[in-house]
């Protein structure tokens, strides 16, 4: 009985050592770019310690210089920046995957049509660069944001084209983005 026992423990080791967690590589791939979005959050945040809270009432061209010294101070914090710093390959491949499950939700049409109109523009984007102000800002459709991961009220998805892009709200600076995001239209 004794030789059974032996036997028995030798060859089923996985009886006695502990179960490991299994990972579901799309969620990991989530909580990977969730991660890097709160550090972003974090180095923000620092950058922009000791500026004055801004005024209820400002006008246009008070706005903009706000807009601008939070921008400067952002880039100088990060500037090395690049693009696949946050939205790495794999999350890019994870929320190009995302936004196909969003077009064959019946949403199709209506981001094509944003799609049209932001392409009516030529742009070349930069990280750490400003989001074109001469580009069409429309909302984002919502069976696109509910299938992509939610952001804090600090950044925002929007897209050029066929680029995603995570823009910073306050500093209107282009974060990240991801090439090729959303599949051609014809």
């Amino acid at each position: 009985m004794k030789l059974f026992t032996a036997l028995a423990l030798m060859c089923a080791p996985q009886l006695w050592l502990e179960p490991q967690a299994r990972v579901n590589p799309d969620s990991a791939l989530v909580e990977a770019f969730e991660g890097k979005v709160a550090d972003y959050v974090k180095m923000r945040k620092a950058a922009l310690d000791g500026l004055p809270p801004p005024a209820r009432t400002m006008k246009h061209g008070e706005l903009l210089r706000e807009q601008h010294e939070i921008a400067d101070r952002i880039r100088n914090a990060r500037p090395e920046a690049k693009q696949g710093d946050i939205c790495s390959p794999e999350i890019s491949g994870e929320l190009r995957r995302l936004i196909g499950l969003a077009l064959s939700a019946g949403d199709k049409a209506r981001i094509q049509a944003t799609i049209r109109r932001a392409d009516a523009v030529p742009v070349q984007l930069k990280i750490n660069g400003p989001f074109p102000d001469r580009l069409p800002q429309p909302s984002m459709p919502p069976t696109l944001l509910l299938n992509l991961p939610s952001l804090p009220p600090e950044l925002d998805y929007r897209l050029v084209g066929r680029t995603l892009i995570l823009r910073d709200t306050l500093a209107g600076i282009i974060v990240d983005f991801v090439p090729d995001a959303l599949p051609g239209t014809k």
